[in-house]
């Protein structure tokens, strides 16, 4: 392990292992993911932006690529994802519905691996960047809020989700042993600061609690692990966990059931902000622009 790796919270390589492993059967079990990206695309409706190209950031297959492309048809589509065997889901997909559908001609989206905190893109490049359900994957999300900021043009719009802190509570608290047990999910607020910190304009926040309900743990946990969503953070505990533990998490779920079912609490937060002109060069000295005096009526 590197000293790099030494300080870093969430372990990327099992991330990318754990959605490597579902990739294949990824579209047949994320439905959260799905839901998620619908409701965001429907916030899309109270925003007036013709975006000439976008990047769907954290793309997995590319599902959402159809969506946006729906949406905006002469816009040119990209998808970046750090999982290389999602990417071959995604194309191996498409080709597949070209073969059984020729006549519907989509026009194709350009999927690429790449890392959110360091993308092959030039500055100002994209007009609108959408990420569903990425930066509770990431060490931190300034990084990435970084590079979404450089790569889009003045005017460009960054929209995304994410889980909020109240994310699997219920899991966490069954467990109850300070072990990380689930991902480390960031605050709304610390969201629109960090935004603002990276340059971004008018960020707008909120959040809406999903509440799923399962007959058993090992069947949330199952349904978890068939979509990628397990913990990935390096302080995680290794191995297996043991019967009596299990068993006790299975004990302490048990009291949380309403009418025969458990719930599993998701707090889902949306964000989007834009990019603004620059208030400085390059070499840190500050932009000042003159707007021309109106004439008197």
């Amino acid at each position: 392990m590197s000293a790099a790796d030494a300080v870093r919270f969430v372990d990327a390589r099992q991330v990318r292992r754990g959605f490597a492993r579902v990739a294949s059967q990824y579209e047949h079990s994320a439905f959260l993911a799905r839901e998620v990206d619908r409701r965001m695309l429907d916030r899309l409706d109270y925003v007036r932006i013709e975006p000439k190209r976008i990047l769907d950031l954290g793309c997995a297959t590319g599902a959402s690529l159809t969506a946006l492309r729906e949406r905006y048809r002469d816009a040119a589509l990209l998808g970046a994802d750090f999982c290389l065997p999602m990417l071959q889901a995604g194309r191996r997909q498409k080709t597949l519905l070209a073969r059984l559908m020729p006549f519907l001609k989509p026009q194709a989206a350009q999927l690429v691996a790449a890392d959110a905190e360091r993308l092959p893109l030039k500055p100002g490049s994209l007009g609108l960047i959408w990420s569903n359900l990425l930066l509770h994957w990431l060490d931190e999300p300034r990084p990435a809020f970084r590079e979404a900021h450089r790569t889009l043009e003045v005017g460009g719009l960054f929209m995304f989700s994410t889980f909020g802190p109240d994310t699997l509570r219920e899991l966490a608290a069954a467990f109850g042993d300070g072990d990380a047990h689930t991902q480390r999910f960031t605050d709304m607020h610390d969201l629109g600061d960090m935004l603002v910190e990276c340059g971004f304009a008018d960020p707008v926040m909120d959040m809406e609690v999903l509440t799923l309900t399962y007959a058993s743990v090992d069947d949330l946990v199952r349904e978890l692990r068939a979509a990628g969503e397990t913990c990935a953070m390096a302080g995680r505990r290794r191995g297996l966990a043991g019967r009596g533990v299990w068993e006790r998490v299975r004990a302490a779920y048990a009291k949380l059931a309403q009418d025969g079912r458990l719930p599993a609490t998701f707090e889902v937060v949306y964000g989007h902000a834009w990019k603004g002109e620059p208030k400085q060069t390059a070499d840190g000295r500050a932009i000042v622009r003159f707007e021309p005096r109106k004439k008197p009526a």
